[in-house]
């Protein structure tokens, strides 16, 4: 739902990062009302090239989650830390003509880059008003909730209290929201293709945050 964000924010968000290794750009996408909010990290190279979140391999997981919890695309708003693609360039051999090529490589979004980006998640958060915001991975859950937050403590916990906002569109600090979130915690679908292991424990995270929709 791309009208939630005003243009000239976005233009202005854009042009903050237009020096950072990034491509691509992608809005968060949803109803006006959705049953939750989902929070990523940022977009992959296939989002980056089709603007549309989580339609990856990662997309592909999580809509595997989604027929769990029985809800569709259409009943979430879905979006992320940061709007780009981070990526970095290393040299590769191709095996089969011996020759050294560049490729680009997903990585996590910098502080810097999440701070560009605050003003996006801060706007559709109160725009939205979403009765749980659902994290998914480390980035999303920090940024919200603080660094001192980890997934593989807090995973499958529900935390009511307040979310951490840019202090102004200008700003390079945080300050906690006077109004309180429910913010339910779980791994990125990513992290299973790193560890296969963490699959059970998403579902036993989605089986409790089912409870809640």
């Amino acid at each position: 739902m791309e009208t939630i964000l005003s243009k000239s924010l976005i233009e202005l968000v854009k042009k903050r990062s237009e020096n950072f290794p990034v491509e691509g750009f992608v809005l968060g996408v949803g109803p006006a009302k959705p049953r939750f909010l989902l929070l990523g990290e940022a977009p992959g190279k296939v989002e980056s090239l089709n603007g549309i979140p989580f339609t990856g391999r990662a997309g592909k997981e999580l809509m595997t989650f989604f027929d769990f919890l029985d809800v569709t695309r259409e009943d979430v708003f879905i979006t992320s830390t940061f709007r780009s693609r981070p990526f970095i360039e290393k040299e590769k051999t191709d095996k089969k003509t011996g020759e050294k090529i560049i490729r680009k490589y997903n990585r996590p979004p910098t502080k810097k880059e999440i701070i560009a980006h605050a003003p996006l998640l801060d706007s559709e958060i109160k725009t939205i008003n979403p009765p749980i915001i659902l994290t998914m991975g480390n980035s999303g859950l920090q940024r919200l909730i603080g660094k001192q937050a980890r997934i593989m403590q807090v995973h499958g916990q529900m935390y009511e209290g307040p979310i951490l906002s840019l202090d102004s569109i200008d700003a390079s600090t945080f300050s906690f929201t006077q109004k309180n979130y429910r913010v339910f915690a779980t791994f990125h679908p990513a992290a299973i293709f790193y560890n296969r292991k963490l699959l059970d424990l998403i579902y036993e995270d989605l089986s409790h945050f089912k409870k809640y929709i």
